[in-house]
């Protein structure tokens, strides 16, 4: 049985994966802006190819905000570390709110099968995220002060962060079709009036 991946979906999986990996590994050798700048590329590559760039980047400026309070937060109460790429302290890395946006990217694409569908979404982000925390902790990209507690507080976290998020990517979606817009109706062709209906007009 032959399978037809679209293109854009394709390409945006890999684009995410090798901007995940540029992230994390640039943060955990302390290269975290050639990483950040990976992740820039595959977001402008994204809103390039969009079909409306506009919402998509409304949705990019959400998921970041978001990832920016959700890390910040589990650094304030002392979950996660980051060993470089840290502004102001207190907040997550840039590096990582840059893995946001690049998320966001894959919302209305490679993880578009999730939109309206809450409940697989929540699954998904219970079980995705602690896995995505944890692979970057194994990578040196991050480090956690209690490991159970850290990653059943991102399970908790990603369960309802990805339906939220699924849900703002069905509102602004930049990457389907349009539905086209109804036609006018035409006047009507006063020749096609019953002969009746005019000997009376």
């Amino acid at each position: 049985m032959k399978m037809n991946v679209d293109p854009k979906i394709a390409l945006n999986f890999i684009g995410c994966q090798v901007a995940w990996s540029a992230c994390v590994l640039g943060g955990a050798n302390d290269r975290a802006l050639a990483g950040t700048l990976v992740a820039a590329a595959v977001i402008v590559l994204h809103l390039a190819l969009a079909r409306r760039p506009a919402p998509e980047a409304l949705l990019i400026v959400a998921a970041s905000l978001i990832g920016l309070v959700w890390d910040s937060t589990l650094i304030a109460i002392g979950l996660f570390t980051y060993p470089s790429g840290i502004l102001v302290p207190g907040l997550a890395p840039y590096w990582m709110i840059a893995l946001w946006a690049v998320f966001a990217t894959s919302l209305n694409l490679s993880m578009g099968f999730l939109k309206g569908r809450l409940w697989l979404a929540a699954l998904v982000g219970a079980v995705g995220g602690p896995l995505s925390y944890a692979a970057g902790g194994r990578l040196g990209g991050l480090e956690m002060s209690e490991p159970m507690l850290a990653l059943g507080a991102q399970a908790l976290g990603w369960a309802v962060l990805l339906p939220v998020l699924t849900h703002l990517a069905a509102r602004w979606d930049g990457c389907s079709v349009a539905p086209s817009p109804a036609a006018p109706e035409k006047d009507e062709d006063p020749t096609l009036i019953p002969q009746e209906a005019r000997s009376h007009v």
